[in-house]
């Protein structure tokens, strides 16, 4: 019966995967052909039936960009970054999609040693950092192997501090992987899909509003209250903002 049920689910699971695989050259096809609609359609059904890749995230993204739909595409362009943060097309792509939006908020600039090391981390995601840890592990195990059957002293040392520095580098891999994870975790962003949305000073009507946003506009998301969430702008502005008017990364 356990056997037949695994038969099953192995099953399942590859309908699923060929569908998706049908839906996503079905989307391509229609973007080529300039229907951007009908791939936003599709690659839509993909990411409703639970599969997601970076590809998929910025072909959504450019069939909005193409429909002048600026909250969407932004989302997306940043979604594909996340699992791509070194991508150059994406990188590119989504600054051409942050020209449309109506804010124009300058960040301000970041110094100091922990904005430097944050920066560093997002070099890679912290699936990528493990992967490199996995490598230099490897790496170690192979050295130390031919340091233990090496019969030249000089051939020994050389091995034997080769070895030494790649498990050095495989424990540091290790942090990186667990503190980008961790920033990933601490630090929410939200993009803003309502055409307008007024920030208070207080989560309720009764607050002041003290700025607005546009679609497109992309904030750090601090805390949530209700249906309110507290977010905070790349120049320093904070602020109450409807959850229902921002869209969560």
């Amino acid at each position: 019966m356990k056997k037949l049920l695994l038969i099953g689910v192995l099953l399942m699971s590859f309908l699923g995967f060929s569908q998706n695989e049908q839906l996503f050259d079905q989307a391509n096809k229609a973007y080529q052909n300039g229907n951007y609609e009908k791939a936003v359609e599709d690659y839509q059904k993909i990411l409703d039936n639970g599969e997601a890749s970076a590809e998929l995230y910025y072909n959504l993204a450019n069939a909005h960009y193409k429909l002048n739909h600026v909250a969407p595409s932004i989302y997306y362009y940043e979604k594909a970054l996340q699992l791509k943060p070194g991508d150059e097309d994406i990188r590119n792509n989504i600054e051409f999609a942050r020209n449309m939006a109506i804010d124009d908020i300058e960040a301000v600039e970041q110094t100091g040693m922990s904005d430097r090391f944050n920066s560093f981390l997002a070099t890679f995601t912290y699936h990528t950092w493990a992967w490199i840890a996995i490598g230099f592990s490897l790496l170690f195990v192979i050295l130390f192997l031919f340091y233990y059957f090496s019969g030249r002293p000089v051939a020994k040392r050389i091995l034997f501090g080769s070895a030494i520095f790649s498990l050095f580098l495989c424990v540091v891999s290790v942090f990186f992987a667990f503190q980008q994870r961790s920033y990933i975790e601490n630090n929410e962003f939200a993009i803003v899909f309502s055409e307008e949305a007024e920030v208070r000073n207080e989560p309720n009507m009764r607050g002041d509003a003290s700025f607005e946003l546009h679609e497109g506009a992309r904030a750090k998301v601090l805390e949530d209250y209700q249906e309110w969430s507290r977010i905070e702008l790349a120049n320093g502005d904070q602020g109450w903002i409807k959850s229902s008017d921002i869209k969560k990364l």
